[in-house]
């Protein structure tokens, strides 16, 4: 960070442009068949910059949402809100208007930057909440002259249009300490949280990682495959920063469940790194298409946001001659905490922490457990959030004397790695989604026939895990109709893939109802 200070960067805007300058003449983008350069990702989002405060009114510290999937106009929109001085919420595009109220409300966001096709979902919730600027777009008009007309809303190719011939302002008055992002996150209780990442979570973070790669993130020669969501801070900070901010072409793929177009896209590049997760690796090496493509300049392969298994480091280096390096982080901390060394890999492990960051094993009396015993997964270091936006009780539940409390366990091997052992005990992770027990149980029991209702998950070859639902009815109840209730209010990857009708559920002698019961 003193480096990055040294050299006049105080803030995350300084820093995108920093990079933006320097490597102008660089690809720095590839979607949809189209690439676009560092310097026309700079002059765009410049415009858009200018735009946001000087035409929709918006001033530093005001929240902006994201609900884009990956396309070029999210670095572009990012970029520019960053540039702008606002602070950015990440949205997953799928969210279904209930969930989208709830997120748009807490964070008080005043301007969203949407697809045009989730204008109606938005509709349904906007009157409700603070937003006054709507902004959208279409995944292939970045590269037209289209200016689509909707009332009370503006195309984002208008908006960077009008703001093209304005003035960037300064941002003289934020500091590194200043909240940049908004990364909403889920709890044990199911209640989504904001956690409020600082300018100096994330530049530290980008640091932190670039350390940990070394020489496999070379300057400005590297080619990323980006297939997991830029609105996850795993990509975000990854991607989206750490490579970017390296003068390196990111490769965006729109839709990874669309096995052919994922392909299609990335086979004309020689890429030489790849961020994904478990289930997306173990599915394209099932893909014969995938097995044809030249992997000989690949030596680089991250993966976080769920469990890595052994067959799916063994089956991806059987097909791509090139290792994992698994790492472990949470949205609270920015998000990596721990990262392999590429190529040094200790497998079983998330690596070592990064440099700067002290991971702790307690107890549940809060005491550091003897080394190599197994307790809570504690942190401390530059990247840890700030705390929960406008929730002191929960920040006061995961903080202690300055660690934050990650609620999965775990241990620290003799080499000093970190070894997952469990995670949230309840938390199910589908495709590398969180999925929280207690939402999808307050969902099943808002049926009128259902009394009462437990939420686990099971293995999944495809997925991971899978949602499954047990429940107490008082009446018959065909599982189409749960399934389509919970449709109504869920995002389809939280919808119970399982529904299992019981006479009564395990409970504990306190009345408790016991999911681990259930998960055997």
């Amino acid at each position: 960070m003193s480096e990055l200070i040294a050299i006049g960067i105080n803030n995350l805007g300084d820093f995108i442009e920093s990079a933006l300058s320097k490597y102008s003449d660089k690809p720095a983008f590839s979607c949809l068949g189209q690439t676009l350069s560092f310097a026309e990702i700079d002059s765009k989002s410049r415009a858009l910059a200018c735009w946001l405060p000087q035409v929709s009114g918006l001033t530093a510290g005001d929240r902006i949402v994201f609900q884009l999937p990956n396309i070029t106009q999210y670095p572009i929109a990012a970029y520019a809100a960053a540039r702008a001085g606002l602070v950015l919420v990440n949205t997953n595009p799928l969210y279904t208007p209930k969930e989208m109220r709830h997120q748009f409300k807490d964070s008080g966001a005043k301007a969203i930057i949407t697809l045009q096709e989730l204008l109606s979902k938005l509709n349904e919730v906007k009157t409700d909440t603070d937003i006054e600027t709507v902004i959208f777009c279409n995944p292939d008009d970045l590269y037209s002259n289209d200016k689509p007309l909707v009332p009370g809303c503006i195309s984002l190719n208008q908006a960077m249009g009008e703001g093209a011939s304005l003035s960037l302002n300064k941002r003289e008055n934020i500091s590194l300490d200043d909240t940049c992002v908004l990364q909403y996150t889920g709890g044990t209780t199911g209640v989504s949280k904001g956690a409020e990442l600082t300018h100096r979570n994330i530049l530290s973070n980008a640091a932190q990682t670039l350390q940990r790669l070394g020489d496999t993130c070379s300057e400005g020669q590297e080619i990323f495959v980006c297939p997991l969501p830029l609105y996850h801070i795993y990509a975000f900070t990854v991607n989206m920063m750490v490579f970017f901010s390296r003068g390196n072409l990111n490769v965006l793929i729109p839709n990874p469940r669309d096995m052919e177009a994922f392909i299609g896209a990335i086979k004309p590049f020689k890429f030489t790194g790849f961020s994904g997760i478990n289930t997306l690796f173990v599915g394209l090496c099932s893909t014969p298409e995938f097995n044809q493509l030249d992997f000989s300049a690949l030596k680089l392969t991250i993966s976080g946001g769920s469990a890595l298994t052994s067959d799916a480091v063994n089956v991806w280096q059987k097909t791509t001659n090139c290792s994992i390096a698994e790492g472990y982080g949470l949205s609270e901390t920015a998000p990596v905490l721990c990262l392999n060394e590429p190529g040094n890999e200790q497998l079983g492990t998330v690596g070592n922490a990064l440099m700067g960051t002290d991971i702790q094993i307690w107890d549940d009396k809060d005491q550091q457990v003897a080394q190599g015993d197994e307790g809570q997964i504690v942190a401390k270091g530059p990247q840890v959030m700030k705390g929960y936006w406008n929730n002191p009780q929960e920040t006061q539940k995961v903080m202690s004397n300055g660690y934050f409390k990650t609620g999965d366990i775990g241990k620290i091997m003799d080499t000093g790695a970190i070894k997952i052992v469990d995670r949230l005990k309840d938390m199910i992770i589908v495709s590398g989604f969180n999925v929280y027990p207690n939402e999808v149980e307050e969902v099943l029991t808002r049926h009128e026939n259902i009394i009462e209702a437990a939420v686990v998950g099971q293995q999944d070859e495809r997925s991971g895990e899978r949602v499954c639902a047990y429940i107490v009815v008082n009446k018959e109840l065909p599982t189409e109709d749960i399934i389509a209730h919970c449709r109504q209010e869920l995002t389809a990857y939280k919808v119970p893939k399982q529904v299992f009708i019981m006479d009564e559920l395990p409970k504990s002698t306190v009345g408790k109802i016991l999911r681990r019961e259930l998960r055997k």
